[in-house]
């Protein structure tokens, strides 16, 4: 059975999926369509109830809730996948420099990384936020430095590992450089986990936007974001409960989706899982043969 169908026939995965391709196909819509423009004030129809034409009702401006859920959803998708480039370069990089250099080099990345694995991430954005001030380009940088060093921390021992390889050693016999052992052995035979990292990695890039927006370290109040949505709203939960009810569950599904989507990921790219079959039991027909 390949990854991709042992993926699917996990209930984990295919929630996984089915979120992940919700929360982009949303955010592609909302592109070219949302029922009403995510930034219009609308004075004569503050806090209406969810009714048609405003599915999810309005908020304390008059804005479609519905509208700006779904402009948030670009928000989101921009900042988990900039974060995860940046994790990715970063953690290869690293995990390359701690794996295939020199001792003193390897010695010199271990410690870095584990200076680095110290800082949590929000820490480390509320940090760059404080020089640069709150923007999104804050957010990826910050998750994706924060969450490069766990990637590389992760990937290095596994890169060490298959570095020791029967086909690795027979490939630098063969003349091979470094570099085409990384990229035609190393890689891809640490692809898996580094999958599984990326994706967990993208659902604490979007806990984190949703976070930093709230405490407004993130996106602007100009551009749609739960975050912001939720901060907004957080002052009316006694009187309108409801209204911050659809940014809460829209961060957590996609955060859910994402963190179930990197479990399912490790189970089916997990060799010794995909090795094993299962015990075929023999029915007890009373017979002794």
């Amino acid at each position: 059975m390949s990854t991709v169908k042992r993926l699917w026939s996990l209930a984990t995965g295919r929630f996984g999926i089915l979120i992940v391709l919700l929360v982009v196909a949303t955010a592609a819509v909302s592109l070219v369509w949302t029922p009403f423009d995510p930034a219009a004030v609308d004075a004569r129809a503050r806090w209406l109830d969810p009714s048609w034409p405003h599915v999810l009702g309005t908020d304390n401006t008059g804005r479609d809730i519905a509208s700006l859920l779904m402009a948030g959803a670009r928000t989101t998708v921009i900042v988990a996948v900039g974060a995860g480039v940046v994790a990715s370069v970063l953690g290869i990089a690293l995990a390359g420099l701690g794996a295939l250099t020199t001792r003193w080099v390897r010695e010199s990345v271990a410690v870095l990384v584990d200076i680095l694995v110290a800082f949590p991430v929000l820490l480390i954005a509320m940090m760059i936020s404080a020089v640069w001030g709150g923007s999104l380009a804050v957010v990826i940088w910050a998750v994706g430095i924060g969450f490069g060093v766990n990637v590389a921390r992760v990937t290095r021992p596994e890169l060490r590992r298959v570095l020791h390889s029967d086909f690795v050693l027979a490939g630098r016999a063969n003349g091979l450089s470094t570099w085409q052992n990384l990229t035609r052995h190393l890689l891809p035979n640490v692809a898996p986990v580094f999958i599984v990292q990326l994706s967990w990695g993208m659902a604490v890039a979007v806990l984190a936007e949703a976070g930093l927006s709230y405490l407004g370290f993130g996106a602007p109040v100009t551009q749609p974001s739960w975050g912001v949505l939720l901060s907004d709203l957080q002052a009316y939960i006694a009187v309108h409960p409801l209204t911050v009810v659809w940014p809460g569950l829209a961060i957590t599904l996609t955060v859910l989706g994402l963190n179930l989507l990197g479990d399912a990921l490790r189970e089916a790219a997990d060799p010794t899982l995909s090795a094993r079959t299962p015990a075929v039991r023999t029915p007890v027909t009373g017979v002794v043969a």
